[in-house]
């Protein structure tokens, strides 16, 4: 049974490398096969505010829908052997697969779906930098990062602010600040009670 937990941070951090490293970082080049993430979907769901009107078609022609497919197919399969030795682990990185399609498929289908529900991946698309918010189902491991960037809209749409930068920091980041506040709180303390003690012993 840990292997569902544990599958499911696993598959979010797998959505967050995938995401930077091969959807962006190899797909940059027009001559990679991951090429039509950023130079087909991405520019379409740009154009469209945020709808690709790929997902519309068959999910077996040779589009990026397609090409998604297949890649998350692929995976699949070449998990297969880890699924006797650890089931929950596999089994949930095969639903969370499942969930990444169908929920990538509807952000882009439903915009104002995608924003209420998947506003990191909204964000992803339409707010100003498209080199964060790797995450799609959950932004769990953006916030780990510090890759989550929010930002403001209007009801024209996207305004590119970005929001108060303490909404930006990584979870990391935000930890460490508690901690350092605590430390400054106890050391505050620590000096009244000691001043306190100086007077009791005048």
């Amino acid at each position: 049974m840990l292997g569902i937990p544990i599958g499911l941070a696993a598959s979010n951090a797998g959505e967050w490398l995938i995401h930077k490293y091969w959807l962006h970082g190899l797909g940059k080049n027009k001559k990679s096969f991951w090429s039509f993430h950023w130079h087909e979907h991405h520019r379409e769901s740009r154009k469209n505010d945020m709808v690709d009107a790929q997902y519309v078609r068959s999910v077996l022609t040779w589009s990026p829908q397609g090409k998604e497919a297949l890649a998350l197919a692929l995976g699949a399969v070449v998990m297969a052997p880890m699924f006797p030795v650890v089931p929950f682990f596999t089994g949930t990185i095969w639903y969370r697969m499942y969930r990444y399609y169908v929920i990538h498929k509807r952000s882009h289908l439903d915009p104002n779906w995608a924003r209420e529900n998947l506003p990191w991946h909204y964000d992803h698309h339409m707010g100003k930098d498209q080199n964060a918010n790797w995450c799609v189902t959950h932004p769990w491991f953006d916030h780990v990062m510090g890759t989550r960037k929010q930002y403001e809209y209007s009801a024209r749409g996207p305004s590119n602010e970005t929001a108060p930068a303490s909404q930006q920091k990584s979870l990391l980041g935000r930890a460490w600040d508690g901690l350092k506040e605590a430390w400054e709180v106890k050391k505050k303390l620590g000096g009244e009670k000691r001043r306190a003690h100086l007077r009791v012993a005048a």
